[in-house]
């Protein structure tokens, strides 16, 4: 039985190609067709459009980057929802808000289908590695059928219980990583700000007890001033978005979260959007230059 798969992005392709080199049976789709071409040269069959997936598969992951793309592909608010999610398994691996998916599973549960959310962790590289981390939610013989099927995408699933517990862990381990990864530049622009050997500081670094996977990629990408995305600007910003959401809707206080919102925020504005995260470092910059 073909497995579908919506959303052939920076991260969507890379996923899609290890499922499909692993000998998943895939039926992809994307709106830009080019990018359809790799997972067909690796043996997946290319769909006409969304609507002959849900005709022709009964589990189809979604790797789309917005809420209104989600809506549009399921033909949510539209008679064609029900017979597309009837009978499916949606699993949703994109990052959205935690009440937006909690709608999203009442109404395909309501339509009768099932849903699941996996949500992963980690950027293009770890994709292309087949190194995610998933984070599922949802009823358990869903969760249990897609947890199967993600192994070659991801080197571990752990189950969150109920929706949204996998989108909330998802951005809880985020405020983590965009809160590390803005302080790794703020340090980086100290450092090279006040003189110092840069090859020098990423050793530095890299040998001490804070070094992690993401410091080693991201330390690099700052000294050698390579923004080549790997999770880029504009996405950092929408996540940031929904932590601090969901943060002010529970009344829990998110000082770091705000300070790097209004720094990617500043980054974006500056051309960057499209740059790795990393590219934060223009906003430090951008600060000094201008004395503040």
């Amino acid at each position: 039985m073909h497995i579908g798969f919506i959303g052939l992005g920076v991260m969507g392709q890379p996923m899609a190609l290890n499922l499909a080199r692993a000998g998943t049976p895939l039926l992809v789709w994307n709106r830009s067709a080019d990018r359809c071409e790799l997972l067909r040269a690796a043996g997946a069959t290319v769909a006409t459009g969304a609507a002959e997936i849900f005709r022709k598969t009964q589990i189809v992951i979604l790797m789309l980057a917005t809420e209104d793309a989600i809506d549009a592909v399921l033909g949510r608010r539209t008679p064609e929802f029900a017979s597309n999610v009837a009978q499916h398994t949606i699993v949703h691996m994109g990052t959205t808000s935690p009440e937006y998916s909690r709608g999203l599973d009442a109404e395909i549960r309501a339509a009768g289908g099932s849903y699941v959310e996996a949500p992963v962790s980690g950027s293009r590289k770890p994709a292309e590695a087949g190194q995610l981390v998933a984070m599922l939610a949802g009823e358990h013989t869903a969760v249990e059928q897609v947890r199967a099927l993600l192994q070659p995408m991801c080197h571990q699933t752990i189950i969150c219980g109920a929706v949204p517990g996998g989108l909330l862990m998802k951005l809880a381990v985020n405020v983590f990583l965009i809160t590390s990864v803005t302080g790794l530049a703020e340090a980086a622009h100290f450092a090279e700000r006040h003189g110092l050997n840069m090859q020098q500081f990423r050793e530095v670094v890299d040998a001490g007890q804070m070094a992690s996977g993401i410091s080693r990629v991201k330390i690099l990408k700052l000294v050698n001033r390579d923004f080549d995305v790997q999770a880029s600007i504009t996405d950092v910003l929408k996540n940031n978005r929904l932590i601090a959401e969901a943060a002010r809707d529970a009344h829990i206080a998110s000082p770091l979260l705000d300070v790097c919102y209004a720094l990617f925020g500043e980054t974006e504005a500056l051309g960057y959007g499209r740059f790795d995260m990393a590219a934060v470092l223009h906003a430090f910059e951008a600060r000094t230059n201008a004395g503040t």
